[in-house]
């Protein structure tokens, strides 16, 4: 990195990561499984150049266009794509550009949109492997490693149904200029081969889990009850082996996948 950093613009949550450390253990984390690469909001290329050493073709998503001096030190002109990454159809993407073999998604998620872009993510059928950091209270709702019990949620479901999940590193706020008022986290995701619910489901099982976390505290008969027949609830929940009276923050993974998949027959 040449360049000063350029001004951090609070609007599109940027934080810029100058932990080496950190900064090593992102951009090596998949490098040897990997054959092409995205990475989402580069921003001045921290990550950038030391994932463009790996040589394999490699793509960014930038929404600030202040930021094509410092990306083309790193990336071809070309590669470099202004939008918003929302609004991206990573599929279509992907295909475009050739880069379907073993791909490895990179990126330092803007603050205040990681959640719709994570779900983006995850129903890519295409994204074999990601690294992505998250603000503490977001990567908790994908990885439980702040907290004693692993809780289920909506997100995490989600996240662990489709990929294997891993924390990579725990980081501070002072690893980053300007530094965030919260700590973060890197979390590695590798897409499961043959997933217990198809991802073709996956609009179908995100409004199931929706459902089923909507209102933690109550039991799980009655919240199910909206939704489905209270007979077909009842011996649903007899077949699995859970009691009528158990709430949804009690639910392993397995349970949770097994009710949806006994719900949907």
């Amino acid at each position: 990195m040449n360049k000063p950093l350029p001004f951090a613009n609070k609007d599109l949550g940027q934080h810029f990561l100058k932990d080496k450390k950190v900064i090593e253990e992102i951009t090596t984390d998949f490098k040897d499984e990997a054959q092409s690469l995205i990475e989402i909001g580069p921003g001045p290329g921290i990550l950038t150049e030391g994932l463009s050493v790996l040589e394999k073709p490699f793509h960014v998503i930038e929404k600030d266009e202040r930021m094509q001096e410092y990306l083309e030190q790193f990336v071809k002109k070309d590669n470099i794509n202004f939008t918003d990454a929302l609004k991206v159809n990573y599929s279509e993407f992907i295909k475009e550009r050739k880069l379907e073999n073993n791909l490895w998604l990179v990126s330092n998620l803007p603050y205040n949109i990681s959640t719709p872009l994570l779900i983006l993510f995850l129903k890519c059928p295409e994204i074999k492997f990601m690294t992505l950091m998250f603000q503490k209270e977001v990567a908790d709702k994908v990885f439980a490693f702040a907290r004693t019990k692993n809780i289920m949620g909506s997100l995490m479901c989600l996240s662990q149904t489709y990929f294997e999940t891993s924390l990579l590193s725990k980081v501070a706020p002072g690893a980053f200029i300007p530094p965030p008022k919260v700590d973060s986290a890197v979390i590695s995701f590798k897409r499961r081969e043959n997933p217990v619910i198809s991802l073709d489901e996956f609009l179908k099982y995100e409004k199931f889990l929706r459902l089923v976390f909507s209102q933690k505290r109550k039991q799980m008969k009655k919240v199910l009850k909206s939704a489905y027949p209270e007979q077909t609830v009842t011996q649903t929940l007899e077949k699995l082996n859970l009691p009528l009276t158990i709430r949804s923050e009690a639910l392993q993974l397995e349970d949770i996948q097994n009710l949806y998949k006994e719900l949907s027959k």
